[in-house]
């Protein structure tokens, strides 16, 4: 198993209002996938069958958004987590733990509160694995 994680999927109440905050933070376009009673708008991955995908899912009470329930999913800050959370106020998020080290071997890590009251972490690997 080269990932623990295959797919991912944070609820959401408002699709509209969750796409457009997670595309101003990563500077991303999500692409719809809707079906008869959910939506869906997936983050970008380059290939389906090596990466990890995921999506934005307003799905009614089958998925409901949490600030202190269920897992913590940790997204992609490379190259620095301080780069995207310095996006998340602006587009109506809140920081709950500020960029923090998790140690020199492990890199840094920062907590955040999307615009559907999801509780969503970011990490980012040490600048030496980014050059190598």
């Amino acid at each position: 198993m080269d990932n623990a994680i295959s797919w991912f999927e944070i609820p959401t109440t408002d699709i509209d209002r969750a796409q457009k905050f997670y595309e101003a933070i990563f500077q991303i376009t999500m692409q719809p996938m809707d079906f008869q009673s959910t939506k869906m708008r997936m983050f970008p991955i380059d290939d389906p069958m090596k990466g990890i995908g995921g999506t934005l899912i307003e799905s009614g009470e089958f998925h409901k958004p949490s600030a202190t329930d269920g897992p913590l999913i940790y997204l992609n800050g490379n190259p620095d987590v301080q780069i995207v959370l310095g996006r998340v106020e602006a587009a109506g998020g809140k920081i709950l733990m500020p960029k923090t080290e998790i140690s020199p071997d492990y890199g840094f890590m920062a907590i955040f509160l999307d615009t559907e009251g999801n509780r969503i972490a970011l990490h980012s690997v040490p600048e030496k694995y980014l050059k190598g």
